[in-house]
């Protein structure tokens, strides 16, 4: 008799299915999780969406309905709106003068203590010298005190020095306010990078200085664009530093500038929904330039392996 011979089985490994369980699946999100998302956005863009309609509404209209008017009868309030809110935001409130004021101030208060961080957080990484964990945690321990209860000595000593209303005023007191984080976030990304490159440096003779400045300062620009992004929008959208240290007038920045267009007894908000949208311009166009780094720089240094 001839033996029949079986078919070959095959011994190729299956593909796991795509699901919830399964490997393929491991991105995909749940429906309560995709509910959660849309429930978030749509809290954040309905009172952003209700700021622009009204910022082009006019007076009359603002007071007598709500934006979602606009909406529901577009036929009859389309037509109405307007920019004039903008131009009365700009002429009364000298919102062009108060944006080059933000600007004065935003920019060194961003870049100061990104420098002066980055020093400390190399020396904090890199660097051997007695009670440095010690230094390190009270350093980052300042992040839980609020920073008002330093805002009356602070004016006394403005006051002996005459730095209260001026420029110099609002950027020793971001610097000082915003140090803490900056050393938290640029150490824990610093202690990511590669030891192999300190030690090829050393090998080769360079200095500590040379070092953190050839190398793990390019090194950093995740973390440094990611602190920036948080300290200028901070400083941009301050309105208690700019209010205790520098106060209306020539110096206002735009949050004085627009804190200022609201009348005593509630009026003016469709102007002050105009300022607010001429104040939202750069924060915008920085965070969209910048946004690439953002993730990077706050998640380096969360997990090891």
């Amino acid at each position: 008799m001839t033996a029949t011979l079986a078919p070959p089985t095959d011994v190729r490994p299956k593909k796991k299915r795509r699901g919830a369980g399964g490997e393929g699946g491991a991105g995909r999100a749940s429906w309560p999780v995709k509910i959660s998302v849309l429930l978030i956005c749509f809290l954040w863009i309905v009172p952003a969406l209700g700021v622009i309609v009204t910022s082009f509404r006019t007076v009359d209209d603002s007071n007598s309905s709500g934006w979602w008017e606009v909406f529901l009868h577009p036929f009859k309030y389309i037509p109405q709106l307007t920019t004039a809110n903008y131009t009365d935001a700009i002429h009364q409130a000298g919102i062009g003068t108060a944006l080059i004021n933000s600007l004065a101030i935003a920019l060194p208060a961003t870049f100061i203590p990104i420098l002066i961080a980055a020093f400390a957080a190399y020396a904090f990484t890199f660097m051997r010298f007695p009670g440095r964990d010690t230094l390190f945690i009270l350093i980052v321990s300042m992040l839980v005190i609020p920073n008002y209860v330093a805002f009356v000595p602070i004016l006394q000593l403005y006051s002996q020095l005459h730095l209260a209303g001026t420029f110099p005023a609002a950027w020793l007191a971001h610097i000082g306010f915003g140090m803490s984080l900056a050393i938290f976030i640029l150490r824990n990304y610093m202690s990511t990078l590669p030891k192999e490159v300190i030690e090829s440096a050393k090998i080769d003779g360079a200095s500590h200085f040379t070092t953190f400045w050839r190398l793990i300062l390019p090194m950093s620009t995740p973390a440094l664009a990611a602190f920036a992004i948080f300290q200028f929008l901070w400083t941009w959208n301050d309105l208690l530093v700019a209010l205790v240290f520098i106060g209306p007038g020539e110096n206002q920045p735009v949050t004085i500038a627009v804190n200022n267009l609201l009348g005593q007894q509630g009026t003016g908000w469709e102007l002050v929904t105009a300022g607010g949208i001429l104040s939202m311009i750069i924060p915008v166009i920085v965070f969209l330039s910048m946004q690439r780094f953002f993730v990077r720089g706050l998640t380096a240094g969360s997990v090891k392996g």
